[in-house]
């Protein structure tokens, strides 16, 4: 099987809320999303998506994946998609970093392989460890009041884990963390996301104002170095995400005993092949996992939804129905959430069909 095409379309995500905002001020209204196709010889075609969280949260942007892309698309023509890890090796002597902007392709890699096998992607990520994969739900930043009220709405949707986004002003945030944790019930999951967003006197100020609470810490400073100085202060479950950018830093923040949990966001590490990695030394290592990705669509859910359901579920802590957040459908065949669950297609690859109606015309076409 050779590639013989790779394609790209631009869609706007709209949200049902309107906004999401999070750590200093940072908010995103809509999200520009990117969906790319493999073309093959054989007749076959790969999808994937990525939607960075704006330009503000990782060194990524919706803009940066397309013309990464454009990069990478001539010096992967006429190569074996289902040669992944090759392709992933041509593609970091290509492009030096930029793992987003690589991450698309390498699932679409995956989408392929398991079209060409008949088999769901998550059986090619190890087998099915659960059937049904819990989520958690974002609450966007606002005033206490407003973020309480917004858990117990969608505590009647089934969900149970809930993260808080804080990082803002300390007492405004400790004020988020009491009134929610009071609305919840005593086995619902409460995390409190920073996402960078507290210098270190501020961090120290809100772990030990809610010390008396059931409340995970997730990365409360910018850097690692500050964020495992939290972490030695405090008793509290520790989650790390933004500093946990790849293998290398895994490897040094297991060896460093610097969280309990970490967010493994699919592409922020370069697509499938490495989260899987990831995935499997934190297993190695007894780490639970959050399983998702920056943002995105009906297939960026499907991807997140394979990942996670070959994960045992012990070290699943959860992971995000992003598809449920926005107001377009754009492809068919995604997980929906019931319950406060959702699963992958039991369908060879993804299981999903893009919505070319949605889609539009292609920004991208390189054969």
């Amino acid at each position: 099987m050779k590639i013989t095409a790779i394609k790209a379309w631009q869609v706007d995500l709209p949200l049902k809320e309107g906004r999401y905002k999070w750590s200093n001020n940072n908010f995103v209204d809509v999200f520009d999303s990117t969906v790319v196709a493999i073309e093959t010889d054989e007749g076959l075609i790969g999808y994937a998506e990525c939607c960075p969280l704006g330009s503000a949260y990782l060194p990524s942007f919706a803009l940066g994946v397309r013309a990464g892309l454009a990069e990478l698309a001539p010096h992967l023509i006429g190569l074996d998609p289902l040669n992944i890890g090759e392709i992933n090796r041509i593609m970091d002597s290509a492009l030096r970093g930029h793992p987003y902007a690589k991450a698309p392709i390498d699932i679409a890699c995956w989408d392929l392989l398991g079209k060409a096998t008949n088999q769901p992607v998550f059986n090619l990520l190890g087998g099915s460890a659960q059937d049904d994969v819990f989520l958690y739900r974002a609450i966007s930043q606002q005033s206490p009041e407003e973020m309480a009220a917004k858990i117990s709405g969608y505590s009647s949707e089934g969900y149970t884990k809930f993260q808080l986004k804080v990082g803002g002003n300390a007492n405004d945030d400790i004020e988020r963390i009491r009134a929610t944790r009071a609305i919840l019930k005593p086995s619902d999951i409460l995390v409190a996301d920073a996402n960078t967003g507290w210098t270190k006197h501020e961090a120290a100020r809100v772990v030990s104002a809610v010390s008396d609470l059931d409340v995970y810490i997730e990365q409360p400073c910018m850097t690692y170095e500050e964020s495992v100085s939290i972490r030695r202060r405090t008793s509290l479950p520790f989650i790390l995400d933004e500093v946990v950018d790849g293998p290398d830093m895994l490897v040094r923040a297991i060896a460093e005993d610097a969280m309990d949990v970490i967010n493994l966001k699919i592409s922020k590490v370069g697509g499938l092949t490495k989260a899987k990695l990831m995935r499997d030394l934190c297993v190695a290592s007894g780490i639970p996992m959050t399983i998702e990705d920056t943002w995105g669509g009906d297939i960026v859910t499907a991807a997140i939804a394979h990942l996670a359901r070959s994960t045992p579920e012990e070290f699943c802590f959860s992971a995000t129905d992003f598809n449920s957040y926005g107001t377009v459908e754009i492809a068919s065949g995604a997980p929906q959430r019931v319950n406060g669950k959702m699963t992958a297609a039991e369908r060879p690859g993804l299981g999903i069909e893009p919505n070319f109606k949605v889609l539009g015309d292609t920004v991208l076409s390189y054969s």
